[in-house]
């Protein structure tokens, strides 16, 4: 079990304005819980209405405040940048975005239909250059921003049982080195977090095995097991002043792992 720690408060952040994608759990979750008890003002789009209802209550119920946040399936791009239309209409032109929203569901070379492969395309590659483009607009109105892009080191680790999501996801440092360039002229960073294996619910339940325990053990070089918490974390340094030099970059979240 991890020690107990002192966690980092960035005043750069309060006040800000954040959009998140699949906010409603897991590591989504908890990229918008802590940028709620940042003081940010955060909004996020997710098709789990029951988790998203449950997640602002919470947030609201500790005191950090209000959360907007929309269903929207991500695959529709229209209803995804309306939804991002919105937020703005509402609160503000966004500093921060987060393209968190993905899904690993697993999967044989063989099974692969062309009406699969689009999906799954829809789901974990097509909504962060979507949102990308919605938000960007307002990010050059406030002379600057920052957009963290969540990729994976699954596809780097040669992890099988999901080529789909290992292409969508090799797919974020592509699109992270291709924009930076022309978003950094407008100062508007982007960075790629790939986070290890996180123990969220889904994988407990679905992947978490005794084998996959001891590949766990024998691949990291910390003892604990990643959290999503520890996702956020980097996510909040990328989003605030403190990171104002980096762009372009991938930050790896995988107590050691590659």
């Amino acid at each position: 079990m991890s020690t107990q720690r002192s966690l980092a408060i960035y005043p750069s952040l309060r006040g800000q304005r954040v959009f998140v994608t699949g906010g409603a759990t897991a590591v989504g979750a908890a990229i918008v819980s802590a940028f709620a008890a940042q003081g940010a003002q955060v909004a996020f789009v997710d098709i789990a209405d029951q988790e998203s209802t449950e997640l602002v209550a919470d947030i609201q119920a500790r005191g950090f405040g209000t959360v907007w946040w929309r269903h929207c399936d991500v695959c529709d791009v229209v209803a995804l940048q309306a939804a991002m239309t919105q937020a703005q209409q509402d609160l503000g032109p966004f500093s921060t975005l987060v393209n968190n929203v993905a899904s690993d569901d697993r999967h044989t070379l063989e099974s692969v239909t062309l009406a699969y492969w689009d999906e799954r395309m829809a789901v974990n590659q097509r909504p962060a250059f979507f949102a990308i483009q919605a938000v960007v607009p307002g990010m050059r109105s406030l002379g600057g921003g920052s957009i963290i892009n969540l990729g994976s080191t699954g596809w780097q680790q040669k992890s099988s049982g999901y080529p789909c999501y290992a292409v969508a996801k090799s797919s974020v440092n592509g699109l992270t080195r291709g924009l930076a360039d022309t978003l950094g002229a407008d100062r508007i960073r982007i960075n790629n977090v790939s986070p290890g294996w996180v123990m969220t619910p889904r994988q407990l339940s679905k992947w978490l095995d005794d084998e996959a325990l001891r590949n766990i053990r024998q691949s990291q070089c910390l003892p604990d097991m990643i959290q999503a918490s520890d996702v956020a974390r980097m996510v909040l340094f990328l989003a605030s002043d403190d990171a104002a030099m980096c762009t372009a970059q991938e930050f790896k979240v995988d107590a050691g792992w590659n």
